[in-house]
């Protein structure tokens, strides 16, 4: 039976959680996938840190030359984070022969294209299942299994960190701040969120999704993207009141102008797939010309989801479907058949839009007004009266129907 090295580059919770896999299942995994598999070397800048798997002493190591120049190891997980020193450590991998599996998202996003055409001249293949959604085996499904489908829609929840925090807000009636404190406290959140919050992150992943889906060449910087920080308690009332939840929504949307892409703030119908993702879980909706519309839920981060994810990468890359499916994909190659991103201000959707306005006669006429004459129409109004202390100002929440960014960035302007 054939036996494969392997390499960890990266010690912390991903790489901590994969080598404790590698050793306690590899009897399992030697049984299922007909090869075996022997973590060989472990390296990390610290290894005094305290970590909460029990590995050989003469695994680990400090010296990440050494792993890049030994022969017997074939595969290396990179599971460092980060651009540098991510990206050089990944080029010199290649360089010297040997398979990358990894876990970072943001390497791709801004590296990608460099390290798949490296990887392609020396022959080596990069596996990146775990970069996207944790354990959700999502890019193995868009790349292999949904091959034959022409790709109409993704529409996902792939950070938890934003979901959980609008967890919160929902079911406890929460504001953003005292929600991110909790995240904070559990874990689910940085010391600085803001690559979570602000949609960053989410967009890194859908470029790549988008990219798997559709051969679109978009930077994720490109991606127009609104985050959750101005989301308020009261939001979620009305929403709920309305028959929806708020989720952070990543929509890759093929068009008949184009492909849409953007991350946001998004009313999602109650009892719907989608508004039943919970805390820090991630959900992808995905929806082909054949086989219709699927569905996958799982928990996007996470020590043991995320290194399941990594591992099945080292697996497939050890017994060969790596490479074929590396092979295969047009992930950064140019293609003629691929659709252009679609302008954002000609995005078409339903708006929700609360305002907090004084409480006399035509103030809901002059909004109206504007909005009509931007060609943009009201499906629902809720306007409660004013509360003692208010100033005798009301909140006014109004749901359009479809009408098109652009329309509604002039009528905002106006209103202003």
């Amino acid at each position: 039976m054939q036996s494969v090295k392997v390499g960890i580059l990266g010690f912390g919770t991903i790489g901590s959680g994969t080598a404790r896999l590698l050793l306690d299942h590899r009897e399992r995994i030697r049984r299922r996938a007909g090869c075996s598999l022997e973590l060989a070397r472990i390296v990390d800048k610290d290894l005094a840190r305290p970590r909460n798997v029990a590995v050989p002493r003469e695994l680990l190591s400090d010296d990440v030359d050494a792993l890049i120049r030994d022969p017997d190891i074939r595969i290396v997980a990179e599971l460092i984070g980060g651009l540098e020193p991510a990206r050089t450590l990944v080029a010199a991998l290649l360089e010297n022969g040997k398979d990358v599996v990894t876990a970072n998202k943001a390497l791709l996003a801004e590296h990608g294209p460099e390290l798949f055409e490296l990887a392609r001249r020396h022959g080596r293949s990069i596996a990146f299942e775990a970069a996207v959604a944790g354990g959700i085996p999502i890019i193995a499904a868009i790349a292999q299994s949904l091959t034959a489908n022409e790709i109409g829609s993704i529409h996902a929840i792939l950070n938890g960190t934003s979901n959980f925090i609008l967890t919160e807000m929902e079911e406890k009636g929460e504001e953003y701040s005292a929600a991110l404190a909790e995240a904070q406290r559990l874990g689910y959140a940085e010391a600085n969120p803001a690559m979570d919050v602000n949609g960053s992150d989410a967009a890194q992943k859908l470029a790549i999704l988008a990219r798997l889906a559709f051969c679109s060449q978009v930077s994720w910087r490109d991606i127009p993207r609104v985050g959750i920080e101005t989301v308020q308690a009261a939001d979620m009332r009305y929403a709920r009141e309305l028959g929806y939840s708020i989720k952070l929504l990543a929509v890759a949307e093929r068009t008949g102008q184009g492909l849409q892409l953007h991350v946001s703030p998004t009313l999602v119908r109650r009892g719907t797939p989608l508004a039943e993702v919970r805390g820090p879980f991630n959900a992808v909706r995905v929806v082909g010309d054949a086989v219709g519309r699927v569905f996958f839920h799982g928990l996007g981060a996470g020590q043991m989801p995320t290194a399941s994810a990594v591992t099945a990468d080292i697996i497939d890359t050890a017994v060969g479907r790596a490479a074929i499916t590396f092979r295969n994909l047009r992930l950064w190659e140019r293609d003629g058949d691929a659709p252009v991103l679609q302008d954002a201000q000609s995005i078409a959707g339903r708006f929700y839009l609360r305002f907090h306005v004084q409480d006399r006669p035509g103030v809901l006429a002059e909004i109206a007004g504007i909005l009509g004459k931007n060609q943009i129409s009201i499906a629902s109004v809720i306007q409660h009266e004013a509360e003692e202390g208010d100033g005798g100002a009301v909140p006014l929440v109004i749901m359009t129907h479809e009408a098109r960014e652009g329309a509604m960035s002039r009528a905002m302007d106006a209103i202003d």
